[in-house]
């Protein structure tokens, strides 16, 4: 036998370089493209060997409440007659219907009458005058001692409220005389109070309103008004139906005519029950005199003075223009026996002097001209 060599006997150093690895073959091709076998592909090819965890599909279920007023108003006549909302969509049923469960929970005793939509009847409603005065009566012993001594207010006018309007700007700042004038010619140039209507005024020229004293700023006015019944921005039903904080934004938008004119359309057109024309110099007067104030209130202060005549302030301002015509307030009850006598003389000339200023006009009897109580009542 032979020796082996000395190179032999030397061991070799070892190797650092490893074999290389085989690659795993691809994974066969599927048609499945469900979640679970995408994540599978994901796994085996994850360098990091960190298994992932598949995330959970959570399935939207409906609560049972939402489903059983599905079922229940699955008509629309149903639905109508049990005053509810048919809504479109599943989710904003759900929505809803947890919307509405929180706010009861925060709010038990909040009941679902409060959303609906207050009905207001008009003053010449049957029966509105008397719980009118029942109600001025028994929060306002002072204002009850007035009414004793003065016949209960009547609202019987009806015009329309385009009519109206124009007779309004017709009016302003005209002695009764003057205004009545000038709107019997207007009536005459358009054919009869029946004829007043938008189309009938915009087709009168500038010229012709001159003619019969109407001047070129109060022309502006009325084509201003006609316009926008015109358009549509106001119509007669849309007035009609208006509650009084739109009514008074809307008619604001009309060139010549203010706060003031509103409030004495919403009282003596609309015949509208709670509305307080805290511009109005007689409405003024006769809180001052009714509560035996030093100053004429301010507007900003008469919304507090007669918050207790909420929801009849229209009444109560009607008596405080009966009270400063010096026509009754006689007996007990503080304020209510201050006359007109002495300082108050002066404010009773302001308060004439404003009367020039009125609209609606209406002859009357047996009621003095002063304050808004010509306007036909």
């Amino acid at each position: 036998m032979s020796q082996p060599t000395q190179q032999q006997l030397t061991p070799k150093p070892p190797s650092f370089h490893s074999p290389p690895l085989s690659q795993p073959p691809p994974p066969p091709p599927n048609d499945d493209s469900s979640p679970n076998s995408d994540l599978s592909q994901i796994s085996l090819t994850n360098p990091s060997k960190i298994p992932i965890r598949p995330q959970k599909i959570r399935k939207l279920s409906i609560d049972s409440t939402t489903t059983q007023i599905i079922n229940t108003q699955s008509t629309i006549a149903e639905a109508d007659e049990s005053k509810s909302i048919i809504l479109s969509t599943t989710t904003t049923t759900t929505t809803t219907t947890t919307a509405v469960t929180k706010t009861r929970r925060r709010n038990p005793t909040q009941q679902s009458a409060n959303d609906l939509p207050k009905l207001i009847k008009p003053l010449s409603t049957p029966g509105e005058i008397a719980a009118a005065l029942h109600h001025l009566r028994s929060h306002d012993p002072l204002l009850g001692n007035l009414i004793d001594h003065h016949q209960p207010p009547t609202f019987d006018t009806h015009q329309s409220p385009f009519l109206a309007l124009t007779k309004s700007i017709l009016y302003q700042q005209l002695a009764y005389k003057a205004g009545t004038s000038i709107y019997t010619r207007f009536v005459a140039l358009c054919g009869g109070e029946n004829a007043v209507v938008p189309d009938t005024v915009l087709s009168l020229t500038s010229n012709h309103l001159k003619q019969i004293g109407v001047s070129v700023r109060k022309s502006t006015y009325l084509y201003d008004l006609a316009n926008k019944f015109k358009s549509g921005i106001l119509s007669d039903e849309s007035i009609v139906k208006m509650d009084d904080r739109s009514l008074f934004t809307m008619l604001s938008m009309v060139k010549g005519i203010g706060s003031w004119s509103v409030h004495m359309f919403m009282i003596f057109s609309l015949h509208r029950p709670d509305v307080l024309p805290v511009s109005d110099l007689g409405v003024r007067k006769g809180v001052q005199l009714l509560y035996s104030l030093d100053e004429l209130p301010r507007p900003s202060q008469m919304e507090q003075l007669c918050v207790k005549w909420r929801p009849f302030r229209s009444v109560g301002a009607w008596y405080m223009w009966r009270f400063v015509e010096g026509k009754g307030g006689h007996g007990g009850g503080g304020g209510a026996s201050v006359g007109l006598e002495g300082n108050e003389v002066s404010g009773r000339g302001q308060i004439e002097q404003q009367q020039h200023q009125l609209q609606l006009l209406e002859p009357i009897s047996n009621i003095g001209n002063l304050g808004a109580c010509i306007w036909g009542q």
